[in-house]
């Protein structure tokens, strides 16, 4: 095993496997749909050539060879609800982050968690909100794809868009102004206008915020009308993008689901009557289990001593719910809340609030790539880009497995 990883490390410094053919060989290859024994894997270049079998393969002269023992392979994971802006509240409160930290600290920041990430097998990210750094995720979007920084490929939200009065920093008189944690607009023609603002800013997508809390410590409400979240789905598409929405109460969960946004995001407040029709729209469920357990625990809550708060009852029971209804369910924890690079805790929970350990897979993979558009990601297949990682043991029989991812790839360039 050293001696394979030291080939590894001296083809990476010398290039050598960005150009060249390379068969890999695990024990196991997940595809992004089902798992296969003693499967082989082509890489040249960028691109996978050939997944299958050995013996269906002419192996092409000059290639490489690795032998990866005990080891699955699988496409690299796709996190779906991060903040690279943001670092866990146990460190420096949310509003202390907004308020306190400059743009420039809070980029600095994000480019080493997006570090994080990618060794932590993540080689793919939909970024959901700069939470009031302004446009400095697509900055570090741009840094990743110029080489002037590692980290995974990033589909990124911008600013975030919320209706004016519902969203904080909160708690000061009416005399002070401070810089917000999203953007704040109101009416069809306001949305419109903001949405599109966003997206010529170099915004992937749009997310809203389908309701929040109006007063600090209050329940959330919806937020925006109907017909101000159409209009922002419709301004969207016409843009050639789509909208996602952080919606935790069934109003706000259903306004969104009508006007058309592709994701919904939290779902604590879900009800059966709700994921159904989610599921009947095609809208995707990001339920983040990690953010709200991470929460919890930063509030004292004892994981494992006590018995489960409120809000840990609630998400258990809204994701039960969730798995009834037959709702597709993609894979992002909120990572940011928590640690970067532990991406993993999301995998985790979501085996343990009752999803199987291979479909959480898909949901990390294939399920992910579909859902963000991501043509040639999140499967092991032929003429697909060459975004692989590997880890001892089976994951799909123990999910714990990807806590140490040991090898990643991406497209075709050995980065662990």
């Amino acid at each position: 095993m050293k001696n394979f990883l030291l080939t590894l490390c001296l083809s990476l410094l010398s290039g050598s496997l960005a150009t060249g053919q390379l068969l890999l060989k695990p024990n196991r290859v997940f595809d992004g749909i089902e798992m296969h024994n003693n499967w082989v894997v082509l890489v040249e270049g960028e691109i996978i050539t050939y997944a299958g079998v050995e013996s269906g393969l002419r192996v092409p002269k000059g290639t490489q060879i690795r032998e990866l023992s005990g080891m699955t392979l699988m496409p690299g994971l796709i996190e779906g609800h991060s903040h690279l802006l943001l670092h866990p509240y146990d460190e420096t409160p949310w509003n202390d982050q907004v308020l306190k930290e400059s743009p420039v600290e809070r980029s600095l920041r994000g480019a080493n968690h997006a570090k994080a990430s990618l060794m932590a097998g993540v080689t793919t990210m939909r970024d959901l909100g700069s939470e009031g750094a302004g446009y400095a995720d697509v900055y570090l979007r741009e840094s990743i794809e110029k080489g002037i920084i590692p980290g995974p490929r990033l589909l990124v939200a911008g600013p975030a868009i919320v209706a004016t009065g519902a969203y904080g920093p909160k708690g000061f008189h009416d005399g002070v102004s401070i810089p917000l944690g999203a953007e704040p607009s109101s009416g069809v023609d306001a949305v419109i206008e903001t949405t599109r603002r966003q997206l010529g800013n170099g915004a992937d997508f749009i997310k809203v915020y389908a309701d929040y809390r109006w007063q600090p410590g209050a329940a959330s409400q919806p937020t925006f009308l109907q017909e101000e979240l159409k209009a922002m789905v419709a301004a969207a598409n016409s843009a050639g993008s789509y909208v996602v929405a952080h919606a935790s109460t069934p109003e706000g969960m259903r306004r969104a689901i009508l006007a058309g946004v592709e994701t919904i995001e939290h779902g604590d407040g879900g009800t059966l009557e709700v994921f159904r029709l989610m599921k009947e729209k095609g809208v995707v469920f990001y339920p983040t289990l990690a953010a709200g357990d991470a929460v919890e625990q930063y509030r004292g809550w004892k994981k494992g001593e006590d018995p489960d708060t409120e809000r840990i009852i609630m998400k258990k029971a809204s994701f039960k719910l969730a798995l009834q209804s037959g709702v597709t369910i993609g894979f992002g924890g909120d990572v940011g809340v928590y640690t970067h690079g532990e991406n993993y805790r999301e995998l985790e929970l979501m085996v343990a609030y009752g999803m199987a350990p291979l479909q959480v897979l898909r949901a990390a993979t294939s399920v992910n790539a579909r859902t963000f558009h991501l043509e040639r990601l999140g499967e092991i297949k032929k003429g697909f880009m060459a975004d692989l990682i590997a880890a001892q043991g089976d994951p799909s029989m123990d999910i714990t497995r990807l806590r140490k991812v040991q090898l990643v790839f991406k497209a075709g360039k050995i980065v662990k």
